[in-house]
């Protein structure tokens, strides 16, 4: 007999395993062409559940969060990147980081183990359907923390900054459902916010210095003083 939860359970399942591998793919890769690419997947893997954890728990505020996410985070704000950043630097650059890609992939390993010890500090989950969603947002929000904290360029670290936000919503669309819509807007249009920002100050630091390195923007400020 067929059982609609235990299926529901198995697709948010799914999207929570894909969102996880892309939460490493974020961390292995060594192109900014590729980081951006698995931002956008993983994004859309919290889209996906999202949309499956409105239909399991009965939350329409869920519909709202999955449509605003699917616009904003693997759409608009790649294009806006692209819009603001130079296309060389997504074309041959690659990402400057403090440790090399197999030391990385096991110190992620072992934060996604913390994370999954870690779970048992947070609330419970809104349902059985949404327990997966815990560990796996955790690891996702540790993961982005050590991306930002190991690479030194500019654009790399925006898009850990934004898998810390990831992270913290996928676990929080499990524990929270129903919070109200006006809060979760305000995430989605932040990071708008910041990566304008930020491509706009990676493309100056890049055209006056030659490069994207995070350390550039103090030298760009002392510069336009004097």
């Amino acid at each position: 007999m067929f059982n609609l939860s235990s299926a529901l359970a198995s697709l948010n399942g799914l999207a929570a395993g894909l969102f996880l591998l892309s939460s490493f793919g974020l961390v292995a890769t060594r192109q900014m062409r590729g980081c951006l690419r698995f931002f956008s997947l993983q994004s859309i893997f919290l889209v996906m559940s999202a949309a499956l954890l409105a239909f399991a728990l009965r939350a329409p505020d869920l519909v709202a969060v999955a449509v605003l996410d699917l616009a904003i985070k693997p759409i608009l704000i790649p294009w806006l990147l692209r819009r603001t950043v130079r296309e060389e630097i997504f074309r041959r650059r690659e990402i400057d980081q403090v440790l090399n890609i197999p030391s990385s992939l096991l110190l992620s390993l072992v934060l996604t183990l913390v994370a999954y010890f870690l779970t048992a500090l947070l609330p419970a989950a809104a349902g059985d359907v949404a327990s997966i969603n815990l560990p796996v947002g955790l690891a996702g929000l540790l993961l982005g923390a050590y991306t930002l904290a190991v690479r030194r360029e500019a654009v790399p670290q925006l898009i850990g900054l934004f898998g810390i936000e990831n992270g913290a919503l996928f676990a929080g669309i499990a524990i929270a459902p129903t919070l109200p819509l006006v809060a979760e807007m305000a995430f989605p249009f932040d990071m708008l916010i910041i990566a304008l920002v930020i491509g706009i100050l990676t493309r100056i630091t890049h055209e006056r210095l030659g490069t994207t390195g995070v350390g550039a923007f103090t030298s760009l400020r002392e510069g336009a003083g004097k």
